[in-house]
């Protein structure tokens, strides 16, 4: 197994190729910095990418077409038809597989020469060091925060690198984390550049507030870039420094990242739900909710009840519930359309934002009255109407 000496990955014995092998990285081996040596990194190296989706698709795929010998795969959810506008390692017949399986599929008929190892779980504080420590380096392709402070704090506290990426609406960052200089010194990590989490809430998602699809391609190739770099040891690694890209309006800028040697130490890992803030039902606590059966059967009584949407107006145009249309961001603006005298009930896409509309409005004007729809519009279209977009 190859590991991080000064900088560099050092392999551990020669490594052979067959003829094959030798023509398939041609185009590699005749570049002067990087040459046999490089590729011998590649082939010795272990990499974990955490997350197949946008970023892990292209992530995945250069990392198997470059020869990176043993590529780990860990992901714990299944392909979705929304998926299939940015996440390019799968079809419309995977719908419904687990990706790590599909993506091993693909990724080996891209390239039999390498080994791939599947992790159909999810990566939590239980199991993520033992996981993590089996490999050189990590590649977070996620997209919530509690995962990424949970790998960087994990690659910290086993010494690896850890190639980070984010995707959002237009844009794009991507830097290199705890990387190990020359000198022995660890460049900056993610909590030097954020050091707490955001507010629950505060940034959306990419499914709520969406990604143009091939966004996840450049974020994605970029990593796939610093992470040849980092084994091969070639060129400038992103270390101590924050890329961002604005699709929209082409721009680019490098920002300088600097290590907080105020921090206290990272010697553990920690209930990351919690450190996020999101280790409550729905984000908020004590909100009454109500289930998608038991609004299809109001639906069809005679009882009196209001219902309101607080998703934004292009959501609501691809699929609704009907009822009262109130963006969340206009929520106290539109106190007189909500009614304090029968049951409300508040719904958005997954749950959350409804949550949080009904516990600002209790807290805020003392309503008694208002329902969380648990799932939202996706619970909907999964338990009474398939037909309908999840959205």
């Amino acid at each position: 197994m190859s590991r991080i000496h000064n900088g560099a990955f050092e392999t551990a014995g020669e490594v052979s190729f067959r003829k094959e092998e030798l023509e398939r990285y041609s185009r590699h081996l005749i570049i002067p910095e990087f040459n046999i040596a490089g590729q011998r990194r590649l082939k010795q190296s272990r990499v974990l990418v955490v997350g197949t989706g946008g970023l892990g698709s292209p992530i995945l795929s250069y990392l198997t077409a470059a020869g990176v010998g043993t590529i780990g795969i860990l992901d714990f959810d299944v392909v979705d038809e929304s998926n299939l506008q940015r996440q390019v390692l799968f079809t419309v017949d995977d719908v419904g597989r687990p990706k790590v399986e599909a993506a091993r599929e693909r990724l080996h008929a891209l390239n039999p020469n390498i080994r791939l190892i599947v992790h159909n779980r999810q990566l939590t504080s239980d199991n993520a060091l033992e996981i993590i420590d089996d490999y050189d380096l990590v590649v977070d392709g996620t997209d919530n925060f509690p995962t990424r402070y949970l790998v960087n704090d994990a690659c910290v506290i086993l010494g690896k690198p850890n190639v980070y990426g984010s995707i959002f609406r237009f844009e794009g960052q991507v830097s290199v984390f705890n990387y190990r200089f020359e000198d022995g010194s660890f460049g900056p990590n993610y909590r030097d550049l954020f050091p707490t989490p955001p507010p629950p809430g505060l940034v959306p998602s990419c499914a709520e507030g969406g990604v143009i699809g091939v966004l996840p391609g450049i974020i994605g190739s970029l990593q796939a870039n610093e992470v040849i770099k980092v084994l091969s040891d070639v060129g400038q690694p992103l270390a101590g420094r924050l890329f961002l890209l604005d699709a929209l309006g082409f721009e680019t800028r490098t920002l300088k990242i600097h290590t907080d040697t105020d921090a206290p130490p990272i010697t553990e890992l920690v209930d990351y739900e919690h450190f996020c803030g999101l280790d409550l039902s729905n984000d908020e606590p004590g909100v009454k909710e109500i289930s998608v059966s038991e609004l299809a059967e109001l639906g069809e009584s005679s009882a009196d009840y209001q219902l309101i949407d607080v998703r934004e107006d292009f959501e609501y145009e691809i699929a609704n519930l009907g009822g009262t249309l109130i963006p969340l961001g206009e929520i106290d603006n539109a106190i007189q359309s909500i009614s304090a005298d029968k049951k409300v009930i508040v719904y958005c896409r997954s749950g959350a934002r409804s949550a949080r509309a009904i516990s600002s409005l209790e807290s805020k004007y003392g309503f008694e009255n208002l329902y969380n729809l648990k799932g939202g519009i996706l619970a909907w279209a999964e338990e009474i109407d398939p037909t309908m977009a999840r959205y």
